[in-house]
């Protein structure tokens, strides 16, 4: 049956670009997270009214998250390839792909970092103050857990967001789903090689928001 919908696909070629799609949003998800996080931190701690209020510091954070996250990611690759070259030795191959996924990505989440630090209550960051906690007692023992719920939802969305990122990155020769729904699927007129291809991108996505969904639920005390 699966034979007759899919003739030309190679299963194990399917399966190697899987995984390498898996590994391509794995590690990205986590550089993303620990840097979207320290960036979004520093946004919201230097913005009026905060702990380290400093509209310099801010501006300049805030203009760089706001340009890197404007840059379509397809022109961002591009753009990063003698960066790439520099950083890793080479443009092509999964590792190749990660610093244009961090850089495109990171920018995206420590805005929802920032949209989820403003929603923790005033009152009980203050609180923290009035004890004389330190700040970052106040960020890991207030801020984080308190915002923890958003979070979490906020990097599933860029997981999903960084899937999305990965098929555009295998046109250019990152390998992965993309890479073959383009070179096995498009380029060959294989339409059922590029079917595959998306439903495997598709199933995913899926298990990406199903898994971030639990966890979200899990924290979410509400």
């Amino acid at each position: 049956m699966i034979e007759k919908v899919f003739p030309n696909v190679d299963w194990e070629k399917m399966w190697e670009a899987t995984l390498e799609t898996l590994y391509m949003t794995g590690m990205s998800v986590i550089l993303t997270f620990f840097l979207g996080l320290a960036l979004g931190i520093l946004l919201f701690l230097t913005s009026k009214g905060n702990i380290w209020e400093n509209k310099a510091a801010y501006t300049i954070t805030n203009a760089a998250v706001n340009i890197f996250r404007s840059i379509p990611f397809i022109i961002l690759i591009v753009l990063l390839i003698p960066f790439t070259k520099v950083l890793i030795g080479t443009i092509r191959g999964a590792n190749a792909a990660l610093p244009a996924l961090i850089i495109g990505a990171a920018p995206f989440y420590a805005r929802m970092v920032e949209i989820a630090l403003r929603e923790v209550n005033k009152g009980v960051i203050e609180a923290a103050k009035a004890m004389g906690s330190k700040t970052s007692t106040i960020i890991m023992k207030v801020l984080l857990p308190e915002s923890m719920p958003a979070l979490i939802s906020g990097i599933t969305v860029t997981a999903i967001a960084l899937v999305g990122y990965t098929a555009m990155a295998g046109v250019i020769g990152a390998g992965g789903l993309g890479n073959l729904a383009f070179l096995d699927g498009f380029q060959r007129s294989r339409t059922d090689v590029t079917l595959a291809a998306t439903i495997m991108i598709l199933v995913l996505v899926f298990i990406i928001q199903l898994v971030g969904d639990y966890f979200t639920n899990k924290i979410d005390k509400r």
